[in-house]
């Protein structure tokens, strides 16, 4: 499949790329960023990728999160997708920003018009990863994965549903619950249709219930100031009493006085950064 790169830029001894391809799997064009690091000068790299959330695009984690040096110090080949398709001429796709453009929620959607375009989920665990496998020096057998907000849910929900795919995960400010929040009623309706029993299926909390897969230790930091967790959109609470039960590791971090923003993001990107490079052996 070819890749067109757009950009170019030297950072912290890596480069900083992004790249547009036609996908199959979504049937329109796609972009994403990949960074490589100095160590993929001489080497295969463990991967790491990052689901960002509503509105954005792949340029806010790069441009944003202040996550280049880490990266480049533990050798991590960081990739960073778009949240949705884009042009893809469906009535209504640009009616709200929490559905539609900018809004893949990481699903592969089932109802019409949805379902022959926003396929996020499929594409995010397996054509990208192909697409990235083949054309960059990667290890294919060491990948992890993060993300924030709808991205945080992503994030949880890909590493959730494919037991040893990714060697650990981390999220900040997730969508923990998304069948009992406002965004995640109004996404899951739209795209999975009106049958709750699917929704469970991309829902991290319930995921966990079930979660039969080798040992997964979970990071999630939250901003004590959110909006969106007093709003009742992230419902951390559900997720860790799931985890509990299931005896699943995970480090819950409620961190005083902070949003959700991206300020928020670059203060502890560090701290995720050497989280998955433990996982990924470097």
């Amino acid at each position: 499949m070819a890749l067109k790169q757009l950009s170019s830029n030297k950072c912290f001894g890596g480069l900083q790329k992004v790249f547009e391809h036609d996908s199959v799997e979504l049937n329109c064009k796609m972009k994403f960023a990949i960074y490589l690091p100095p160590k993929a000068e001489t080497g295969k790299c463990p991967t790491l990728y990052w689901l960002s959330g509503l509105t954005c695009t792949e340029q806010n984690f790069i441009s944003k999160s202040g996550y280049h040096q880490a990266a480049s110090e533990h050798g991590l080949v960081v990739v960073a997708p778009d949240t949705s398709p884009r042009g893809c001429n469906i009535k209504g796709e640009d009616e709200s920003w929490d559905f539609g453009t900018g809004a893949g929620f990481y699903v592969d959607a089932t109802e019409d018009p949805w379902k022959t375009n926003y396929r996020m989920y499929s594409y995010t665990t397996q054509k990208l990863p192909q697409l990235i496998n083949a054309n960059f020096p990667v290890d294919s057998q060491s990948m992890s994965i993060f993300g924030h907000s709808m991205g945080g849910h992503g994030a949880l929900i890909c590493a959730l549903k494919n037991p040893g795919k990714y060697k650990s995960v981390s999220a900040f400010a997730p969508i923990c619950n998304p069948v009992l929040c406002p965004w995640g009623k109004k996404a899951f309706s739209g795209y999975l249709g009106s049958d709750q029993s699917k929704w469970k299926a991309y829902d991290a909390t319930h995921l966990v219930k079930s979660y039969p897969g080798s040992q997964l230790d979970i990071l999630i930091d939250q901003g004590k100031d959110d909006q969106f967790l007093s709003d009742g959109q992230l419902l951390p609470d559900n997720l860790i009493a799931a985890c509990t039960e299931k005896k699943i590791p995970v480090v819950f971090r409620l961190q005083e006085g902070y949003d959700h923003s991206y300020y928020f993001i670059a203060t502890f990107i560090a701290d995720h950064i050497r989280h998955h490079a433990k996982y990924l052996n470097v």
